[in-house]
């Protein structure tokens, strides 16, 4: 029996000293990624935001100016930071139970730049912390377990066009940023376009799908795909849903990230937002 209950307490210490090395370590990753979310923030002009009028959407294809005008953009001032809070669900291989995630993210879209900060819970005291961030044209991909130990650090050409595919699909949440002019747009027909970015030298295209009343669809482009061979150009494919409004204007709350694969359908994310602030000053 003491020795039951020696290895118990020995057990119990163990837990102990990974809670606080984690808590240590999540308190050193955080404030790395809130030095990195105040200078993307500050980055910006000191003049009051534009504006929208209706004259700005005269040159938009049709199915994105309706966009455009069902987003209530006309009359609102033009976005130049935000901050959006999501939940979700995070599947980091195919096939693979959800895993519960929550996130924060940071957007300057003067200068396009982006940090994303989540915690993906595995099972009770496992978690990883995972930082997307584009800034400067570039990306990187960090993630670590329990704040402390790196899995992933992944930077080089195609996180870079990885990372800026993703800024220019999650406009939806800041619709006036499509009209920025680092973004160019192509009608494909009355219900799609085609939008292209290009920014310090790394360029990137998606389709953008809408109904008929003007809302978004879906957003679909060639991505980067991190396989067992390497990365490669994969199908990338991102359903949004439920239209709610936020300081006026109308976006989709729910989204999927889907990579099309020729195993079949990989549900890479599944998301709802749950908070969002345009044109903030700080992290608060």
């Amino acid at each position: 029996m003491k020795i039951f209950y020696g290895i118990l307490a020995l057990l119990l210490i163990v837990l102990i000293l990974i809670f606080l090395v984690s808590q240590f370590g999540n308190i050193t990753f955080q404030k790395k990624a809130e030095e990195e979310i105040s200078r993307i923030l500050s980055e910006k002009s000191e003049k009051d935001p534009k504006i929208i009028s209706e004259d700005d959407l005269n040159d938009l294809p049709e199915p994105v100016a309706r966009w455009m005008r069902f987003s209530q953009v006309v009359g609102k001032e033009n976005i130049k930071t935000l901050r959006l809070k999501q939940s979700g669900l995070m599947r980091i291989k195919p096939g693979q139970t959800g895993m519960k995630t929550t996130a924060v993210q940071y957007f300057n879209t003067e200068n396009p730049s982006f940090v994303w900060l989540a915690r993906v819970n595995m099972a009770p005291f496992i978690f990883f912390a995972g930082k997307d961030k584009y800034e400067n044209g570039r990306g990187q991909m960090l993630i670590k377990a329990l704040s402390i130990l790196t899995v992933v650090d992944a930077e080089g050409k195609e996180i870079d066009q990885g990372t800026l595919t993703r800024y220019l699909g999650e406009i939806i949440w800041f619709p006036t940023t499509a009209l920025s002019d680092y973004i160019s747009w192509e009608e494909i027909d009355d219900y799609s376009a085609q939008a292209k970015m290009s920014y310090r030298g790394v360029s990137a295209s998606a389709v953008f799908n809408f109904d008929q009343k003007g809302r978004v669809k879906s957003f679909t482009c060639d991505r980067y795909y991190s396989g067992e061979e390497g990365y490669s150009l994969k199908e990338y494919y991102a359903p949004v849903w439920d239209y709610q409004e936020f300081a006026g204007i109308k976006i989709p709350t729910q989204a999927k990230a889907i990579w099309k694969l020729k195993s079949g359908d990989y549900e890479y994310y599944e998301m709802k937002i749950t908070e969002i602030d345009y044109n903030i000053e700080d992290l608060y």
